[in-house]
């Protein structure tokens, strides 16, 4: 079995990490860098880096930040946030990211999953989505930093990604997102059976138990999480030794 991964997430608004719940009610968190460094030193597989207002500000990911993280790290990141076209992707990469993630700009242009995935390969994009169950049921994706509710279906949008070429599925319930209670395990099962690319599952990690299930109930590749590592709630050695004694195959 591959090992799962541990992926703390850093909001980045104005060079500050930030983490809200339900995508609102920011509140500060740190240092990117800083943050980011201590990350990588209890553990972390990888980060993810997002530029949370950037589509909807209309402004591009900031490049000297992912300089510094790059200069600063020893384990895969990702960046998004603003990415809309391959000179982003370009640009990011040049700057020491590992990965792009694209949101907004790949609903309203599915093909620039194709272009990515041809110009740079497969493992450099991931798709991320922002969802939202509705009222009959359906689970309904959401543009700008869950600010804009479209007509895409979760799992048709990401089966569609992954067959355009995207090396990942980055899934946030907005839901869950901050809440604590738990993952959108069931939404992730169903992701995790009708697609054959990795789910990173993102919103609701509130304490170990959370982790376990997602990988074991979620089926989840990865478990992205902001909150419980920004304030200390969780420690990723002491994650990864529970979720081991658990029967959870991570790197130690």
């Amino acid at each position: 079995m591959l090992a799962k991964r541990i992926i703390p997430c850093l909001d980045i608004k104005n060079g500050i990490t930030v983490k809200g719940t339900n995508f609102v009610n920011l509140r500060e968190a740190g240092d990117p860098v800083a943050l980011g460094k201590a990350y990588s030193d209890q553990g972390a597989d990888e980060l993810v880096y997002l530029d949370i207002t950037a589509s909807f500000e209309g402004r591009k990911t900031f490049t000297d930040l992912v300089k510094r993280v790059a200069s600063n790290l020893s384990i895969p990141f990702t960046v998004g946030g603003g990415i809309n076209e391959i000179a982003d992707v370009e640009r990011l990469l040049g700057a020491g990211a590992d990965k792009v993630s694209i949101n907004s700009s790949a609903i309203k242009n599915p093909n620039l999953i194709n272009e990515i995935a041809h110009n740079f390969g497969a493992q450099v994009c991931v798709v991320a989505i922002d969802a939202k169950k509705q009222l009959d049921g359906s689970w309904l994706c959401y543009l700008n930093g869950g600010r804009v509710k479209t007509d895409k279906e979760l799992f048709a949008w990401a089966k569609e990604a992954a067959d355009r070429g995207a090396g990942e599925i980055l899934f946030t319930s907005m839901d869950h997102d901050g809440v604590k209670e738990g993952y959108a395990n069931d939404a992730l099962a169903h992701l995790a059976d009708t697609l054959s690319i990795p789910v990173i599952a993102s919103g609701g990690a509130g304490n170990m138990e959370h982790f376990k299930d997602v990988f074991s109930i979620g089926r989840a590749d990865a478990a992205l999480a902001a909150s419980v590592f920004h304030f200390g709630e969780i420690k990723i050695s002491e994650l990864k030794s529970y979720l081991c004694a658990n029967g959870i195959t991570v790197r130690q």
